[in-house]
C-alpha cells in the first residue's frame, strides 16, 4: 500500500476529526464550566464546525510539508458543488411558504387518514412525515427532503417535552430513511449521483434495483417507531397549523426550488438563483420569515471540510474495496460510511476498474444503508441536525445515542436490500 507523507498526515487528521465528532458533547460541557475560554470550547462543540476546522489544519499541514503553493493548488482543485448545493437547497426548502405548503399537504392527508382509519392524528402525522417526506427526496433531492422533514418533526415532536429514546429514535429513523429514500431516481441521492453517469444507471434501473426495497424499509421503520412512541406524541392544535399563504407566493417559491434542483450540477446557475431568491424574499417580505442562512452556512462549511479531508483518503480506502467480494463490499461499505461520507465512498469505488455488476450494486446498497449511523455518513444529515439540535439536552447530540437510535432502522434497510 503506497502513500505519501501528505496522504498519511491527511488520514491522521481525518481520524482525529472523526473522533472529534464523537466528542462534541464533551466540549459543550467544557464551555459551560470554563468562563475564560467558553467561546472556544463552544465553537469546538459545534458538529458543523468540526470538519471545516480540521480541513484548515490539513491545509496548514500541507503548507508546511510541501509549500504554500501546494496547499493553495490542492484547495483550488476540490469540487465544492455539493456543499454549495446543500447550502442553496436548505435556504430555499426552509422558507416559510415551502414549509407551509408541505405542512398543509401533510396535515390534510393526515386528517383524512386518521378519520378514515379512526386513529389519533398525531401518530398518523408522525408516520407520514417519517415515511413520505424521505421518499419525496427522490424527486426534490435528499437535502431538501431532510430540511422539510426536520422542520415538520421539530413542530410535531421536538418542541414538546420528549423522552431520550423518542429524541434519538426519531433522529435515527429520519437519517436512515432519508439516506435510502433518495434511491428511487438516479439524481437525488449524493452517493448515487457520484456513480450514475459513470456506470450508466438510469432512474428506472434505480427504482427496480433499489427503490422498491428501500420504500418497504422506510414504511417498516416508520410504522415500528410510530407504534413504539405513539403514546408520547402530542396532538397538534389548530392554532399551531401554519396560516394560509397566497398561491402566487407559494408558486414563486416552488419555481425557485425547482430551478435549484434542476441545475443541481451547475453551481454558477443555482447560486445565481439563490441570490435572486434572497432578493425576492427581501423585496416582498409579507408571508416570509427569516431564511435559515446561518444553519445552511454551517452545514455547507461542514461538507466543504469533508470534501477537503476526504479527497486524500483514497490511498487506503480504494485498495480495501478492491480486495472485497460483493457481499463483503456491502457490509464493508455500510461500516465505512459511518466514518466517511457515503458519496465519497461510492466515488472512490467508481474509480476501481473491472468491477462486476454485483460489486456496484453492493457498494451503493451498503453506502445508502449505513447513511444514518453518524452525522458524517450522509451529506443531508448535518442539515437535519442543524435544525433539531437546539431541542436536545444542552444543545448537543450524543454520537453514541444517535448510532444506537439509527442501528435498528439500518438493520431493517440491510435486510430489505439483501432479501427483497
Amino acid at each position: 500500500m503506497n502513500f505519501t507523507p501528505t496522504e498519511l498526515g491527511a488520514s491522521i487528521i481525518f481520524a482525529i476529526a472523526v473522533l472529534h465528532t464523537f466528542s462534541t458533547s464533551y466540549f459543550e460541557t467544557l464551555a459551560k464550566k470554563s468562563r475564560l475560554h467558553s467561546g472556544l470550547w463552544h465553537l469546538l462543540g459545534e458538529v458543523e464546525i468540526v470538519f471545516g476546522f480540521w480541513a484548515a489544519v490539513l491545509l496548514i499541514y500541507i503548507g508546511f510539508a510541501t509549500g504554500l503553493d501546494s496547499a493553495r493548488e490542492y484547495a483550488s482543485k476540490r469540487n465544492f458543488t455539493e456543499p454549495l448545493f446543500v447550502f442553496a437547497i436548505m435556504v430555499a426548502a426552509g422558507s416559510k411558504p415551502i414549509l407551509t405548503f408541505a405542512t398543509h399537504l401533510l396535515y390534510s392527508l393526515g386528517k383524512f387518514l386518521h378519520v378514515a382509519l379512526r386513529t389519533r392524528e398525531a401518530p398518523m402525522l408522525y408516520f407520514l412525515t417519517l415515511s413520505l417526506t424521505p421518499l419525496l427526496g427522490s424527486f426534490i433531492t435528499e437535502p431538501a427532503a431532510m430540511t422539510l422533514a426536520a422542520f415538520l418533526l421539530r413542530d410535531l415532536v421536538y418542541k414538546h417535552k420528549c423522552s431520550t429514546p423518542l429524541l434519538f429514535g426519531t433522529l435515527g429513523v429520519l437519517f436512515v430513511n432519508v439516506s435510502i429514500g433518495g434511491t428511487l431516481t438516479n439524481f437525488a441521492a449524493p452517493p448515487v449521483l457520484m456513480v450514475a453517469s459513470t456506470w450508466g444507471w438510469s432512474s428506472s434501473f434505480m427504482f427496480f434495483n433499489f427503490g422498491l426495497a428501500c420504500s418497504a424499509a422506510i414504511f417498516i421503520n416508520s410504522l415500528i417507531l410510530t407504534l413504539l412512541f405513539h403514546r408520547q406524541l402530542v396532538e397538534p392544535e389548530e392554532k399551531k397549523i401554519p396560516e394560509k399563504i397566497p398561491f402566487t407566493v407559494t408558486s414563486v417559491h416552488l419555481l425557485f426550488l425547482a430551478g435549484i434542483v434542476y441545475f443541481a450540477h451547475d453551481p454558477v446557475i443555482f447560486m445565481w438563483l439563490l441570490l435572486f431568491f434572497i432578493g425576492y424574499t427581501t423585496a416582498y417580505p409579507k408571508h416570509q420569515s427569516p431564511l435559515i442562512l446561518r444553519e445552511a452556512l454551517l452545514v455547507g462549511f461542514f461538507l466543504a471540510g469533508l470534501v477537503v479531508l476526504g479527497a486524500l483518503q483514497g490511498w487506503w480506502l480504494q485498495p480495501l474495496l478492491e480486495k472485497m467480494s460483493p457481499t463483503a463490499v456491502f457490509y464493508g461499505a455500510t461500516a465505512l460510511t459511518a466514518i466517511t461520507d457515503n458519496a465519497a465512498l461510492t466515488y472512490l469505488g467508481s474509480l476501481v476498474t473491472g468491477t462486476s455488476a454485483e460489486f456496484k450494486l453492493a457498494l451503493v446498497g451498503g453506502a445508502v444503508a449505513g447513511g444514518g449511523l453518524t452525522v458524517i455518513a450522509n451529506a443531508p444529515n448535518p442539515a437535519g441536525l442543524a435544525i433539531l439540535r437546539s431541542h436536545f439536552p444542552n444543545g448537543a447530540v450524543s454520537a453514541l445515542y444517535l448510532f444506537l437510535g439509527a442501528l435498528p432502522p439500518t438493520i431493517v434497510a440491510i435486510l430489505a436490500l439483501r432479501l427483497l
